[in-house]
């Protein structure tokens, strides 16, 4: 028997902890099934798609990547297959999470030495802008890709 959906996307974003837009967003992309529609063009959506969208906003809670999500999501889609695939996916994920956690250990320790240094004078004089300025001065060329794993986009990275 098939489920009739009655939940309008408003609804379908609350039983799910996002915004709506986030919705419209999974649903251009392939991760969400597109919604039945009504005769008035509002969108429908039944418990399925509550858990679904649940499972993506949670996966991505975790940091998997969207791509990461679609291969997860295609697995689930296959009930009876062997789980070494999913279990391979998430170790490779932990071993991301990992090194970037010792990229931002090493990036919080030369912050840490950074602002330590600084004598509190003149900007002129400021250790925090003498080693921003120049990499040689940093303890660690780990530090520096902290910033990669803070979000900032890649454009700005390059600049």
């Amino acid at each position: 028997m098939t489920e009739t959906p009655t939940l309008g996307i408003g609804a379908l974003a609350r039983r799910a902890g996002c915004q709506p837009e986030t919705v419209r967003y999974y649903e251009q992309i392939g991760l969400l099934h597109a919604a039945t529609r009504t005769e008035g063009g509002q969108r429908r959506y039944g418990e399925e798609a509550v858990r679904r969208l649940t499972f993506i906003r949670h996966a991505r809670d975790f940091g998997f990547s969207v791509e990461a999500v679609r291969e997860l999501l295609a697995m689930s889609d296959r009930p009876d297959m062997c789980c070494d695939e999913v279990d391979a996916l998430a170790k490779h994920h932990l071993e991301e999470v990992e090194s970037r956690l010792q990229r931002l250990a090493a990036l919080r320790d030369e912050l840490k030495r950074m602002i330590g240094q600084c004598a509190g004078g003149k900007v002129e004089s400021c250790r925090i802008i003498e080693v921003l300025s120049d990499h040689r001065l940093c303890d660690s060329d780990t530090a520096h890709g902290g910033a990669h794993d803070l979000g900032e986009p890649p454009a700005a990275r390059r600049s």
